[in-house]
């Protein structure tokens, strides 16, 4: 009779240590195919800010001086303006859409709301967790990841028309009908643009607190820690922060130099803790007020946030930085020498 050959078969033991041995390779691939990732992000995201840079020096090379942080008529108080997001446009190849905007009008008044909701490549880093748009009432609206430095603490005196210490001002019109004020020249940054920051990352959907009207008396004291800006309290909102491209106010598309990146400042509400900005109260909501802000510079990458200084280069600055150079570098003409950061 012919013999059958005899078949051989993996045993239990056997398969469970292949098992094992697949098991200990993904684990060893899974960090590395994520670091590669990150790395992937951070390089995309520093790109974006580079773009960001390339449109600032564009506007400058053209007007003769930088966009404003946002432009407020005089009167009415409470007008809503669009901000240097939506000032840029034409110089990042989105002329087309700005021609959609009028400008004259508050940025969420019914001709800008089908704007208002276009999402943004390059405002957004590839990291953000939440790349979604937010619907607010009749509005929807699209997030971003890249704020203008307003300042390190005091943003706007609505008497005055004063305004931060920063690369980008809030301005009231210098004469009727003028729907983008002049922002700072070249010349003005005698820091240096290469010492001067102009954009950082911040997270979108940011909770915060606002219009609580304190501090309201002239030069208020810096704060010292987190828990000194948290105690002014005001009204806290969830998950906007943050969320509108279109909008000039601070909450939405600034950033101040209060806090080095990544500092939590916690807010302790309804049993749960939130990490927040804080504004005391928006721009020109009310006549002769004060605004001083705390929004924060944060990103979903590790140790630190990629930046924009003024001369166009980007930098990772990492959460370690020193408060005085953080607070040098978001400052124009403080005449500090700024270190190795």
């Amino acid at each position: 009779m012919k013999r059958l050959p005899l078949r051989t078969a993996f045993t239990l033991i056997e398969l469970l240590v292949v098992i094992a041995i697949i098991a200990i390779l993904i684990g060893l691939l899974l960090p590395a195919v994520q670091k590669v990732r990150e790395a992937a992000a951070r390089a995309k995201c520093q790109n974006n800010l580079k773009q960001i840079g390339l449109a600032l020096h564009n506007y400058e090379g053209t007007n003769q001086c930088f966009p404003p942080a946002a432009t407020y008529p005089r009167a009415p108080v409470g007008f809503q303006p669009f901000g240097i997001h939506a000032y840029l446009l034409p110089f990042c190849e989105q002329d087309n859409l700005q021609r959609l905007l009028n400008l004259n009008e508050p940025y969420n008044s019914a001709t800008n709301a089908p704007q208002a909701k276009t999402r943004i490549p390059f405002y957004l880093c590839p990291s953000e967790v939440k790349d979604v748009e937010r619907r607010d009432g009749a509005m929807t609206y699209y997030p971003l990841n890249y704020g203008a430095v307003m300042g390190t603490w005091f943003v706007f005196d609505a008497t005055t028309g004063q305004s931060g210490n920063a690369a980008f001002p809030v301005k009231y019109q210098s004469r009727p009908g003028e729907t983008i004020a002049r922002g700072h020249s070249v010349t003005s940054l005698t820091d240096g643009t290469s010492n001067t920051l102009g954009f950082t990352e911040f997270k979108a959907w940011t909770p915060y607190l606002r219009d609580g009207g304190a501090p309201a008396a002239a030069n208020a004291a810096i704060p010292a820690t987190p828990a000194d800006v948290t105690a002014f309290g005001g009204t806290f909102k969830t998950d906007s922060g943050h969320t509108e491209w279109v909008d000039g106010y601070v909450h939405q598309t600034g950033i101040t130099t209060l806090f080095p990146p990544g500092t939590k400042v916690i807010y302790a509400t309804g049993g749960a803790n939130y990490d927040i900005d804080f504004t005391s109260l928006r721009e020109n909501r009310v006549a002769g007020a004060l605004t001083y802000v705390s929004s924060t510079s944060r990103s979903y990458h590790v140790n630190g946030v990629n930046s924009l200084l003024m001369d166009g280069s980007v930098r990772f600055i990492t959460t370690t930085i020193p408060l005085a150079t953080w607070r040098a570098l978001g400052t124009i003409n403080g005449g500090e020498v700024t270190a190795d950061f």
